[in-house]
């Protein structure tokens, strides 16, 4: 669903809005949409890794990177249609939210792996 609404949210600005936003706030919401897209596919490979590995770890990496499109993404959205400057204050936290979706993603790969070598060495 997120990916759908990435698509849409990038249709929607590609022919919609770049008519009447100035380059300026176009390109904040093209930044929000790209990552907006790459983030939600992030969170499917997240999902499917949480059911694949069955590892908690995947699940905090999934709601990081919603909670990061949600605030680095809409902030981005909601200031380049609005043009309220100040709400880019708010990018970074989502930017935050991101890096810790990575962080968990990478950590629950390495552990599933650590975890299946050290379960091989075992036979």
């Amino acid at each position: 669903m997120l990916s759908f609404l990435g698509v849409a949210a990038g249709a929607f600005g590609a022919h919609g809005l770049r008519p009447i936003l100035s380059e300026n706030m176009m390109g904040a919401y093209e930044t929000g949409v790209r990552y907006h897209l790459v983030h939600a596919l992030a969170m499917l490979v997240a999902g499917l890794s949480a059911h694949s590995f069955n590892h908690p770890v995947f699940i905090r990496a999934g709601w990081s990177f919603f909670v990061g499109i949600g605030i680095f993404s809409g902030s981005l959205y909601v200031m380049s249609l609005s043009g309220i400057r100040s709400l880019g204050m708010l990018t970074p936290l989502g930017g935050i939210a991101f890096l810790i979706g990575w962080v968990w993603l990478a950590w629950g790969f390495w552990s599933s792996t650590e975890m299946k070598n050290s379960e091989g060495s075992l036979s």
